[in-house]
Formats: C-alpha cells, sequence, structure tokens
C-alpha cells in the first residue's frame, strides 16, 4: 500500500532552490532514511509532508486511510499542560481510555472518597470493554524505557533533552500509519538509543528518519534518500549499501565529466576555427557542443570542510587526578577517582543521563570545584571545550564578525597565515553566509560556527560534550579525520556510537554512585562485554535455582509419600503436550535459519529473538514437568 506520493515538489529558500521537481513514494513496511547535508532541505521537506510547509510547485499526496505523524527537532506543547496529558493527548479511543485510567489511578492513591473511587471503576470497565490493557502496558514500557517518571509535572518545567524525550514517547505511543522521525536520538544516553533501535527494529512500522547517527540508519532503515544539490538520489539498501552506490556514482560521474572535458577541447578547437556560414552539419555540431559543454561543467568541486589547527606545544605533564571526590548532597559524583592523563589519549565516557559526566567535565577544566583530592594541571594545556549548550552567540551581528574578534589573521600548523574570510570557507561558510546575521543560520551550522571558534585557539587538551548533534554527516567525517590526526589529548561524550568506536581507545564507565571504571577497548567492545555478562549472570541465576530445587528434594522426609493433586495432575498432563508444541516450533525456526529459505534481515532477527523464547519456555516448561513426574511416579 501506498503512504505518500511526492511529485515534481520544488521548494525555495529566497533565490535558491531547496529541491526542485524531486518525486518518490513510500510504501507500506518501508523503513526510509533521508540524507542531506545541513541546510540541504531535509526538514523543509519533512514539514511539507506534514502540511506545516508550503511547496512553490508540485504535490504531495497522503494516503487518506493512514495518520501520519511527525517528531520536530522542537517539540510544540502548551507550558502548563502536564506530562500525561501531552503524552496521552490523542483522538484514539483506546489512548483515551489509558489516561482517563492513568488520572484516576493516580487520583485514587490520594483520595479514597467514594467519587474518586467510582471514577476508578468507571475508568476500569472502559479499558475492560476495549481491550486496553495491552495498549496500556505499552505505555508503561515507553515511558520506562525514556525514564519519564514524573507525569504530573508541567512541560515547561522540563529540559529540552526531557521535552523531545516525552515528544518521542508520544508519537509512539500513537502509532501513525507513518512515523516521521527529526534526529530522534538527540538528547537520548546510549541504553535508550539502543532500546528505540530494538523498538523500531522489530515493530511493523512504516517510518521515514532523518538523523546523523549512522549506526542506527544502518541497523533500522532499508532504503536511503538523498538529497543532494536539489535532486534525490534512491538507494535500496542500509547505509552501508549507499555508502558503496554513492562512491560508485560520484566515480561514474568523475569519468563522465572527464571524457566531456577532453571532447569539449577538440570541440573548442575546432568552433574557434569554424568558418562563419554554417551548414546544418555544422549547426548540429555547435549543438552537439554546447550540449558538452554543460556536461563538462557539471563537475561541481566537492565542498568539503576542511578543519586544521596550530596546537599549542603539549608539555611532558598534562593532567593528573589522584583521590578526587565530588557529591551533590547524598549523591555522590566522583568517588576516591585516580588517573594521569598520557599524550595522545583518547577517552570515550559513558553513562546514564544524570550520573554526573558533565560535571567531571567541568572539574576537569576547573569550572566546577572539587570536595577533596587533587587535580594536577600541566602548565602547557590550553583547553578547547564544546559544551551541549553551545555558544550563545549575539543574534544581531554577522558570522564573520563572531570570527574577527577571535582573529585577524590566524597562524596555521604548516606557517602559513589565514584571513577570517579563509577560515570561514574551510568551514563551508560561503561569502554569502559569512556575511549573514547569526539569526539566519540553522542548527547545523551554528555548532559548525561553534567548532570554528573553539579551534581558532589553539587547544592541545580538546573536551567534546555532544559534538556530533546537528552536524551533517559529511561534517562529522571530517571532524573525525581531525581527530584522529590530532596530537593532543581527546575526551569525548556522545551518544553516537559510531564516532565513539572511531575515536576512541578506552572508556570511563560511570556506573553511578561515584563509581567509575577504566575500561580498555571501544564502545560497541564494551557492549558485548556487558552482554556477555548479563548471559552469564542469567546462566548463573538458573543453576543457582536448579541447585536450590535439588536440595529441596534432597531434605524432603523420606517417608512422605506425596500423590498429584487433581489441578497438578491436569498440570502434569497439559505439559506434555505444550512441551510438544514447543519442540515443533524450535524444529521449524531452526530450520528456517539453516535452508537459507528466509534473507530479509529484519525476519532473520525475529526469528532468532523467538528461537531464544521458545528455548527458554520449553526448558522451563520441562523442569516443571519433571517435578510434577518424580511425585506421580515416586
Amino acid at each position: 500500500m501506498n503512504l505518500i506520493s511526492v511529485d515534481s515538489a520544488t521548494k525555495y529558500w529566497g533565490e535558491k532552490p531547496l529541491y526542485e521537481n524531486i518525486s518518490f513514494g513510500i510504501q507500506k513496511g518501508q523503513k526510509v532514511a533521508l540524507v542531506a547535508k545541513n541546510g540541504g532541505g531535509k526538514s523543509t521537506l519533512l514539514n511539507a509532508i506534514v502540511g506545516n510547509e508550503s511547496l512553490d510547485s508540485g504535490t504531495i499526496a497522503i494516503n487518506k486511510d493512514i495518520t501520519v505523524g511527525l517528531l520536530e527537532q522542537e517539540p510544540q506543547f502548551e507550558p502548563e499542560q502536564s506530562v500525561l496529558d501531552y503524552v496521552l493527548s490523542s483522538d484514539s479511543p483506546i489512548i483515551t481510555a489509558v489516561r482517563d485510567y492513568e488520572k484516576a489511578l493516580a487520583d485514587s492513591g490520594a483520595d479514597y472518597s467514594d467519587a474518586t473511587l467510582k471514577q476508578l471503576d468507571k475508568a476500569t470497565q472502559k479499558m475492560e470493554e476495549l481491550k486496553a490493557w495491552d495498549a496500556e502496558a505499552r505505555v508503561k514500557q515507553i515511558l520506562t524505557a525514556f525514564k519519564i517518571e514524573d507525569l504530573s509535572a508541567p512541560m515547561k518545567s522540563l529540559s529540552g533533552g526531557q521535552q523531545k524525550r516525552v515528544a518521542l514517547s508520544k508519537i509512539l505511543i500513537e502509532e501513525p500509519g507513518l512515523l516521521i522521525l527529526d534526529e530522534p536520538t538527540n538528547h537520548l544516553d546510549l541504553d535508550m538509543i539502543e532500546w528505540l533501535e530494538e523498538y523500531l527494529t522489530r515493530a511493523k512500522l512504516s517510518i521515514l528518519l532523518v538523523t546523523h547517527d549512522r549506526y542506527f540508519l544502518d541497523r533500522i532503515c532499508n532504503e536511503i534518500l538523498e538529497l543532494e544539490d536539489g535532486v534525490i538520489y534512491n538507494h535500496k539498501g542500509n547505509y552501508s549499501y549507499y555508502i558503496e552506490k554513492k562512491a560508485e556514482r560520484e566515480a561514474n560521474h568523475a569519468a563522465t565529466v572527464d571524457k566531456a572535458k577532453n571532447l569539449m577541447r577538440k570541440e573548442l578547437d575546432w568552433v574557434r576555427r569554424m568558418p562563419k556560414a554554417r551548414g546544418t552539419k555544422q549547426k548540429f555540431r555547435m549543438d552537439a557542443f554546447h550540449d558538452l559543454k554543460k556536461t563538462a561543467k557539471s563537475g561541481k568541486t566537492e565542498e568539503k570542510a576542511e578543519i586544521a589547527v596550530n596546537m599549542s606545544r603539549l608539555g611532558k605533564k598534562i593532567l593528573e587526578f589522584e583521590g578526587v571526590n565530588k557529591a551533590f548532597g547524598d549523591k555522590k559524583i566522583v568517588d576516591d577517582f585516580s588517573y594521569i592523563f598520557k599524550r595522545k589519549e583518547r577517552v570515550g565516557i559513558v553513562g546514564n543521563n544524570g550520573v554526573g559526566k558533565s560535571t567531571f567535565l567541568n572539574m576537569l577544566t576547573g569550572s566546577e570545584s572539587i570536595d577533596s583530592g587533587t587535580i594536577t594541571k600541566g602548565e602547557t594545556i590550553v583547553y578547547g571545550y564544546y559544551t551541549q549548550k553551545g555558544l550563545s552567540f549575539d543574534e544581531d551581528i554577522k558570522v564573520i564578525d563572531v570570527v574577527r574578534d577571535i582573529t585577524e589573521n590566524h597562524a596555521m600548523s604548516d606557517g602559513t597565515t589565514l584571513t577570517p574570510l579563509q577560515l570561514l570557507n574551510r568551514f563551508l561558510f560561503t561569502p554569502e553566509k559569512q556575511h549573514s546575521y547569526i539569526s539566519t543560520l540553522s542548527g547545523g551550522e551554528r555548532k559548525r560556527l561553534y567548532l570554528c571558534t573553539i579551534l581558532l585557539r589553539n587547544p592541545n587538551f580538546l573536551i567534546l560534550d555532544e559534538p556530533t548533534n546537528d552536524l551533517d554527516i559529511p561534517t562529522l567525517s571530517v571532524l573525525e579525520d581531525f581527530l584522529e590526526e590530532f596530537q593532543g589529548c581527546v575526551i569525548v561524550v556522545t551518544h553516537d556510537r559510531y564516532f565513539m568506536d572511531k575515536l576512541v581507545d578506552h572508556l570511563f564507565v560511570f556506573e553511578g554512585n561515584g563509581v567509575i571504571k577504566d575500561f580498555n577497548g571501544k564502545y560497541s567492545e564494551y557492549r558485548a562485554y556487558m552482554d556477555e555478562q548479563e548471559r552469564l549472570k542469567k546462566i548463573a541465576a538458573r543453576e543457582e535455582k536448579e541447585k536450590k530445587q535439588q536440595q529441596e528434594k534432597k531434605e524432603r522426609p523420606k517417608t512422605t509419600t506425596k500423590k498429584l493433586s487433581f489441578k497438578e495432575r491436569q498440570e502434569y498432563e497439559a505439559l506434555e503436550k505444550e512441551i510438544e508444541v514447543l519442540e515443533e516450533e524450535k524444529e521449524n525456526l531452526e530450520s528456517k535459519l539453516s535452508d537459507g529459505s528466509v534473507t530479509d534481515v529484519d525476519e532473520i532477527r525475529e526469528i532468532s529473538e523467538r528461537l531464544g523464547v521458545v528455548m527458554e519456555e520449553a526448558d522451563d516448561k520441562m523442569m516443571r514437568w519433571m517435578e510434577l513426574d518424580e511425585i506421580a511416579n515416586g
């Protein structure tokens, strides 16, 4: 079933086309990513699809039988509205019933009057009538995953990150026919991102997604729409496949342009020597020359940010923590932490939101005091601190004036100097953008300018707190290349697993209550280690349970002869049939995985997950059957 059809859509930003005559469609069950540079028109196109933005020409048709939900980068809400009212503000009768039930439940907890109990009884009956209990369980699952606890809090009291998480919960709860997500992983910690990734992968949803998280893209999406220079390129497959095909396309285009340029040189020579009187053949050749000229000029120079820094000299002594402690009241942030930083250190910091990662960074730079211990800083350290909040730019000044306030002639590591104009060119700010006001910049452009102001101060110790938010993938790639060559120290806090895996050598894992563990490895290795620990814990728990059961059997008096009760006899007979059904399903699932009949990645993942559930359930039932069998046959 076709959900949306975009036909010949055109949208201008001033005189510049954001996209021109683009066409595409999205079918039911597709998970599509929209990829483009910052300022390339992604958010504008998403808003046009949901009707929040008009087109200059073309049409967007939406299937009348579906609803479309948009997660915006900046959610819209009534400031006084409670979290519960916002999350469950839906026309769906089931969601309305869940909201009324949750409200009645909350009211009855503080008030046992007849009125509130009657309200709860009425809400419960409505839940039964609509069979809404599954929906209520899903609501709680989603709210728990995003750590949304105080449902009575007004929306205005939440931080920007909390508001984004609440908005994401709302749209997942509503389950629209087409889910449109604009940067859904911003403001989520790594556990939340992995939960969302799993949820979107398993759920039978139709998705249009904009994100810079390359792991997220790769694991969820089965089609990539690339919006480049106003043109849409469609790639069937995940992000890895898209990168491969994009490289092939650009290589083929470059070869075509080179061939056209060589031919044009010959044609240009003919045109210059051509006699004034033209015949039909000459006219045809002139037309062909102009077509050739157009092809040769289509080989545009790829704009790519160039990041360079004349790093200040870094001495032998860099930074040392010794027995450092920090707490806010009863909440410990750092407990007896000691560490000596070395040259070219690459550290990633991971941990749930609220465990003190940003506080730790502020302690490191001296902007947050410590309670006890010592932090010894080398005399040569020059910090470059990229914070989550970013820089508060004056909206009424021009981009180029921001750089001029820092430097007029910037010395580079190769001995050359660059003017503010040249520096901004390297960060992909065109002359037109350089003389634009800050108020006109997109979120990604502001972050790029902020990064530029930090690097202009020639730091040798970079602290990056969520640097990937709002940066497009090309800029992220350049930043990664720069950091790989950077000779100073780097500390990174990020939810972008790809970015972290590419750069860091080891992790500071914030486990809470002031505990910081040093893990020697990248983030993917850490997750694999944690998954293995969880698996071993489950095995140990099962073995302990079996051991306890065996001990109970040994301690049971031998003189006691027990017979199955009527209920146990029924359970005993039913278990035999249930185990048989589970074993049959297990064989079918294993056959599907081994015979090669299933090739879809999502289906293989679902079969594997189901197989694990079936095996565990069969084991549990077998254990119970053995217990009952021992009694029955004493």
